[in-house]
């Protein structure tokens, strides 16, 4: 089963669609971070909960 490390951001009412999916973009391109979910509020503020894979590393034994 793959552990996944989250991170939680809120990206307040003023900022615009395309401007939330270029933040979006950066994170997931250079940071590897994945969308997992989105809750959109009424009054146009979005909370964006990212994750991404842990991956652990094996020690080499000699």
């Amino acid at each position: 089963m793959p552990e996944y490390e989250f991170r939680e951001m809120y990206v307040p009412r003023g900022v615009s669609r395309k401007e939330a999916a270029r933040l979006l973009t950066d994170e997931a391109e250079y940071r590897h971070w994945e969308l997992d979910r989105v809750r959109l509020y009424p009054d146009g503020s979005r909370w964006v909960r990212l994750r991404r894979r842990i991956i652990r590393q094996v020690r080499a034994t000699w």
